[in-house]
């Protein structure tokens, strides 16, 4: 029993691990990859060097280095033995590269075309064409988009190509040629710069305030409220109901709107009849668009709020009701001086928890119309999605997905304090005056 006390440590150990692997770990790459330029092009472990034309531009633009870039981007041919091993294990003919190492070994073309017409003047040279280049390809001498696992191994290469380098130089191709990733604070500048992301922000502080209010809150009080004051088994009926949404699958859910939604469903049947061409009402405008996304999901997050409110409200002891009564209160009077003030820790925690529920999610419109019609509905944390795990150019920038998620994070914790504000959690938390 000595040790008793380390016994809740230890029965805690597991879970403090699944937290410190699956939470903690996470947010901590996600907050330092938000820094790198990490993508697609750069990988994930790191990366080599590589003399590429898309490393040359910025060699030209940002170092003004146009004769090092041209000199590193040309191309010759020397006839070596390195090339002439290369040429017989690719099926050149003997008798011809034979020949080639006793007339021209050693010698460079500035071109493919001239070491081919050295070939072709050779008496043993091959007899197709397919045969002369295959033995021309292996005497190519670039550092042209040749990777290098260290710096060390390209300025080795580009000394034997023979192109001497000052220490500007160096430094210069070191920025350039390196294909990996690195840290640097460009995402967020890019985040500034971009027009897309202010509408980005403005379409997630409107979805997830306008869902908030009306639905998230807003409904699950009026749901809420007016169960309470229904029978028990049609107030539970009802409210079972409104459960559906929230357990049946997201695909499934949002299909029968698309249904709902389609030139050819349950909208532009009842609708044709009375003059109104068949469209699709999710995507044919923005404001359509809006409608059906707060509808799909306000209505899933209305439940949870109904769920937490009815239970409190039931937690309210009857005798106030009853008292109420006596005194002649209404229902309206019962619900703005009794159950509403019963109710701010409730209203507070739907508020917070849902407000960081909408900032979070985005499989709803992704499923509806996925940021559209034209970005219309495009969130932030649907970007963040588009962005570094989903794109029609394969083109992932996973730092810039982290940078987009870090400033999400930080906008939640804001938006959490200000409620916290708000709602006066200070007095709320605070003990009894009287015990």
């Amino acid at each position: 029993m000595g040790n008793s006390k380390h016994l809740g440590l230890f029965l805690l150990a597991p879970a403090g691990i699944f937290v410190i692997l699956f939470f903690l770990a996470p947010v901590v790459l996600t907050g330092v990859f938000g820094f790198t330029n990490m993508s697609t092009a750069t990988g994930i472990t790191g990366g080599s060097y590589m003399v590429s034309e898309s490393a040359m531009r910025p060699l030209r633009s940002r170092f003004g280095e146009d004769a090092l870039a041209d000199q590193l981007s040309k191309r010759i041919y020397t006839i070596d033995e390195e090339g002439l091993q290369a040429a017989a294990e690719a099926g050149g003919d003997a008798a011809a590269l034979t020949e080639l190492r006793s007339n021209f070994f050693n010698e460079s073309f500035g071109n493919r075309r001239e070491v081919e017409t050295a070939i072709k003047s050779l008496n043993a040279r091959p007899s197709t064409t397919r045969g002369i280049k295959i033995i021309s390809a292996q005497f190519v001498k670039s550092v042209i988009n040749v990777r290098f696992d260290t710096f060390e191994e390209l300025l080795t290469s580009i000394a034997d190509f023979g192109i001497e380098l000052s220490d500007d130089q160096i430094e210069a191709l070191a920025d350039v040629t390196y294909t990996g990733w690195t840290f640097t604070l460009q995402n967020f500048k890019t985040m500034v710069e971009l027009p897309d992301t202010r509408k980005t922000l403005i379409n997630t502080l409107f979805y997830v305030f306008t869902t908030l209010i009306l639905f998230n809150t807003g409904f699950a009080l009026v749901l809420s409220i007016s169960t309470h004051y229904m029978p028990t088994g049609p107030a539970g009926f009802f409210r079972s109901i409104w459960l559906l949404p929230r357990v049946t699958p997201p695909v499934l859910y949002v299909l029968m709107w698309k249904w709902l939604a389609w030139d050819t469903g349950f909208l532009s049947v009842i609708l044709e009849p009375m003059g109104f061409a068949p469209r699709n009402w999710m995507l044919d405008s923005p404001t359509n668009a809006w409608v059906f996304i707060i509808l799909i999901n306000g209505i899933v997050g209305a439940s949870m709020g109904m769920l937490i409110f009815s239970s409190a409200i039931k937690a309210i002891p009857a005798s106030l009701f009853h008292a109420s009564e006596v005194d002649g209160a209404t229902r309206r009077q019962q619900i703005w001086h009794i159950i509403l003030p019963q109710l701010r820790w409730p209203i507070l925690f739907i508020t917070i928890y849902q407000t960081l529920s909408l900032l979070t999610s985005f499989e709803y419109i992704l499923l509806a119309t996925d940021g559209g019609p034209g970005g219309a509905t495009e969130v932030w944390a649907l970007s963040t999605y588009l962005k570094a795990l989903q794109n029609y150019g394969g083109a992932l920038q996973y730092g810039y997905g982290a940078a987009l998620s870090l400033v999400l994070v930080v906008i939640g914790i804001s938006v959490s304090l200000i409620y916290l504000k708000l709602f006066d959690f200070k007095n709320l938390t605070a003990p009894p005056k009287i015990e």
